[in-house]
């Protein structure tokens, strides 16, 4: 079973990462500044694909971003899509 963890450095910079059986499969790179969390990139293993893997990482990003008051910068593709398509959703969180 897939689970989300994060993990984040003394620069303020970290992922939030999908592992499965004590692997990495995914991986959302970012970055905090004191209001905002940079989204830098999204992947996920191409043998994991279509499991909604990147779908989970966004969302605990989201929650994350939310509980902490963060405003979120999606540079990655990935999200800033995600964001676009559903901007009721993120509205709250999206920094244009």
């Amino acid at each position: 079973m897939a689970e989300i963890k994060f993990k984040l450095d003394n620069r303020r910079r970290g992922a939030f990462y999908v592992e499965e059986d004590g692997k990495q499969v995914g991986e959302m790179v970012i970055g905090l500044s004191e209001t905002t969390l940079t989204v830098y990139h999204t992947e996920v293993d191409p043998e994991m694909e279509g499991r909604g893997l990147a779908r989970k990482m966004l969302d605990a990003m989201v929650a994350y971003a939310r509980e902490q008051g963060f405003q979120v910068m999606p540079l990655c593709e990935y999200v800033h899509g995600q964001f676009r398509r559903h901007p009721e959703e993120f509205s709250d969180v999206w920094q244009k």
